[in-house]
């Protein structure tokens, strides 16, 4: 892949096409009461501040079934035309990740990369949606990206997020290409936050338990290859964290 289209689309929970979503599932369940029932949990609404408002798009952002729905949903609009496109319409090689609206589409070709971008965004509108204009991108990404830019007088290949890490091209010790993955920073101090609040809340467990259940988030968060400083540091902060927690009722110095 030497190029990628790191895509966004805009307020999708919000945007959704009930009609269109309802057609959809009607392609695989046949009971209409399950239509039905589904029917009610999007129209009923979102409570805010004591209001209910009711709107004729969207899945209801926050609601159990609202992931379920999205991705019923982006399987008839994009995974399923994506796919045709790519047998039909490219001339190198091309793969797609999607995470619900998370979606990340790889190239061999610029013009191909160019070409999908396009008809991605009038296929989107068909259906009642549409991309970010500011954070949709095409960038060069991949094992050529370097030398090609480099060529061009051009600076480092630029990186994208997705799923809460920063991918870079970067070099394996031996010089080779290597896809890096870092954590974002947002995403781990918000983890930290969390953890913290957490912390004041199990104060008073007993140490081995708490070390137990710190020692599973650390080992389940952010640790992938190519991440090590990331996940070394935010090892750190988190005894950091206990230690505090523990000062508010021992002496006793914790280790993880």
């Amino acid at each position: 892949m030497n190029w990628i289209v790191d895509a966004d689309i805009q307020n999708f929970f919000g945007a959704v096409s009930q009609e269109w979503l309802v057609r959809f599932l009607e392609h695989r369940i046949g009971d209409k009461r399950i239509i039905r029932l589904i029917r009610k949990w999007l129209k009923a609404g979102i409570l805010e501040d004591g209001i209910v408002t009711v709107d004729d798009r969207g899945t209801g952002q926050g609601s159990v079934i609202s992931p379920l729905l999205a991705n019923i949903y982006l399987h008839y609009v994009l995974d399923l035309w994506a796919q045709c496109w790519r047998q039909r319409e490219a001339t190198g090689d091309m793969i797609i990740v999607r995470y619900a609206d998370d979606v990340v589409v790889g190239f061999e070709r610029e013009d191909d990369a160019r070409r999908f971008l396009d008809a991605m965004r009038a296929r989107l509108e068909e259906f009642a949606l549409s991309l970010h204009p500011d954070k949709t991108r095409l960038i060069e990404f991949g094992r050529l990206a370097a030398a090609s830019r480099k060529k061009r007088g051009l600076g480092k290949p630029e990186t994208f997020a997705f799923l809460g890490f920063t991918c870079i091209c970067g070099k394996s010790r031996r010089g080779h290409f290597q896809l890096q993955r870092k954590t974002r920073g947002d995403r781990m101090r918000a983890k930290l936050q969390d953890i913290k609040g957490k912390l004041r809340r199990r104060m008073h467990w007993p140490i081995p338990q708490q070390g137990k259940w710190l020692r599973q988030i650390v080992g389940g968060h952010f640790a992938v290859p190519t991440n090590i400083r990331a996940l070394t540091a935010f090892r750190y902060r988190v005894i950091d964290l206990w230690r505090r927690a523990l000062r508010r009722r021992t002496n006793v110095a914790p280790a993880i």
